[in-house]
């Protein structure tokens, strides 16, 4: 059984009357978006309903996000999510005696344009699966049914975040020193003060993407 198909099988276990929302957390370019497209499809599989939604629609605009400074790591840590939003318009009308009607995103990262998508109708029994960073903060921890924190060291992840991001951030170098100087500045901060490993219900070593195993597993199953 593959890492997707323990975190599904624990999904299936947890016994609730509204959607199971599930958080894939990680350090910047641990993986979370290709192991939350596995993990959905793995569900889908199995004949579970999915809502697949990124944290990419829960930035907040571009004059908040660097108000700080485009290579501020505090900037990141404290501005890039509209964290509220994401409770608001997602979290809580999916979790308990929440009215199921939804929005995905708030805003569309690209244009720095709000988005008007939705509200869209869940069932109880329809899965959220969230991939993004920071899931784990104080404000926001209570509102997962699950949580699975992938664990990838900062040089593997950098490496391979440089890589994706390098033609969106100037070249690989000036890529490596965003995940440096701010991407895993921020991170590093959240781990320190989150310790979100510890937190979570869920843990994968990713170091290798192509393997990603179950290290640590604290919920019943």
């Amino acid at each position: 059984m593959d890492a997707a198909e323990v975190c599904a099988e624990l999904i299936g276990a947890v016994a609730i009357d509204h959607p199971v929302r599930v958080a894939i957390d990680g350090i910047t370019a641990a993986g979370k978006t290709t192991f939350a497209e596995h993990l959905a499809s793995v569900l889908t599989a199995d004949g579970r309903s999915v809502l697949r939604v990124s944290m990419d629609g829960f930035h907040n605009r571009r004059d908040v996000r660097y108000r700080q400074g485009r290579s501020s790591s505090d900037g990141y840590y404290e501005d890039a999510y509209d964290i509220d939003s994401l409770r608001r318009v997602l979290l809580d009308p999916l979790g308990p005696g929440g009215d199921l009607r939804y929005r995905a995103s708030v805003l569309d990262l690209a244009s720095d344009v709000p988005t008007d998508d939705g509200p869209f109708d869940a069932e109880p029994g329809d899965v959220l699966i969230v991939d993004g960073s920071f899931l784990q903060k104080p404000e926001i921890r209570r509102s997962w049914d699950l949580v699975v924190f992938l664990r990838a060291s900062f040089a593997a992840a950098a490496e391979r975040g440089a890589r994706r991001d390098a033609e969106l951030l100037g070249g690989l170098d000036a890529a490596r020193a965003a995940f440096r100087d701010r991407y895993h500045a921020a991170q590093r901060r959240y781990l320190a003060e989150c310790d979100p490993e510890h937190l979570a219900d869920v843990v994968v070593d990713v170091e290798d993407p192509t393997a990603p195993t179950v290290v640590a597993r604290r919920v019943p199953g």
